[in-house]
């Protein structure tokens, strides 16, 4: 790549968090409507489950869980006296059908690969946050052949609590050894907003599949494409 192509798109090859030895600057990435439009299979895949419980989810009640774990969001249907086993019977069921849903029309996210590899190329640590199970991200990661990318990746089994709670990203960022305060999160949903900034983190929000740019309105920008996140970017909302 010439020198031109790299200032055409953007890439800083000088190091953009600072002095050599200054403390490390990070982007921690959510996966679903993020990395990988995955919202029709999700949606599916929890229509299917819960009708083969005698249940209904709606699009608006699905949307509304974004964010959450598979195990609080069956553990909170209405009238649900599942045992602990049974909750995670019923969570493997639904993922297994949305891992297949997924790979039969699998839809990276516009731009996904360039917007990594420039912010990776800028010097930034890159991290995954997921409240999907092990299998989900690595089906994902695997597709999209990006793993190599990030130097932290964390799935639904590291965390016990969902979002809003910030443990998925506190627990990504210690992993890739930034700290909160240094990271940029990217995340499609205001459940995961409210988590970054719990967290003490500065968040993009990504309009994506069921996603306007008024529920993401807590963030503190909203893009409606990856390409609209540059190293330039992230690194003027971390100094703002």
């Amino acid at each position: 790549m010439s020198w031109q192509q790299d200032q055409q798109e953007g890439i800083l090859r000088q190091d953009p968090i600072g002095p050599q030895g200054s403390a490390p600057l990070g982007v921690i990435f959510d996966m679903d409507g993020v990395l990988v439009d995955s919202y029709w299979a999700h949606l599916k895949s929890w229509q299917i489950v819960a009708a083969q419980e005698g249940r209904q989810i709606t699009e608006q009640e699905f949307a509304a869980t974004f964010g959450r774990t598979s195990r609080e969001i069956i553990a909170g249907w209405p009238n649900a006296n599942y045992t602990e086993e049974q909750i995670a019977e019923l969570d493997r069921r639904k993922e297994a059908v949305f891992r297949e849903l997924l790979s039969a029309h699998f839809t990276p996210m516009p731009g996904v690969d360039r917007m990594l590899r420039r912010l990776a190329e800028a010097g930034f640590r890159l991290a995954l946050g997921s409240s999907g199970p092990p299998e989900n991200v690595a089906l994902v990661l695997d597709r999209l052949g990006c793993r190599e990318r990030f130097a932290a990746v964390v799935h639904g089994i590291d965390v016990h609590r969902g979002k809003p709670d910030p443990e998925v990203f506190l627990l990504a960022a210690q992993r890739a050894g930034v700290q909160p305060p240094d990271c940029v999160v990217v995340e499609d949903s205001p459940l995961g907003i409210q988590a970054a900034h719990r967290g003490g983190m500065k968040a993009i929000g990504l309009v994506s599949t069921g996603r306007t740019p008024d529920q993401l309105a807590e963030a503190d920008l909203v893009v409606r494409h990856l390409d609209e996140i540059t190293p330039q970017q992230v690194l003027a909302l971390l100094r703002s």
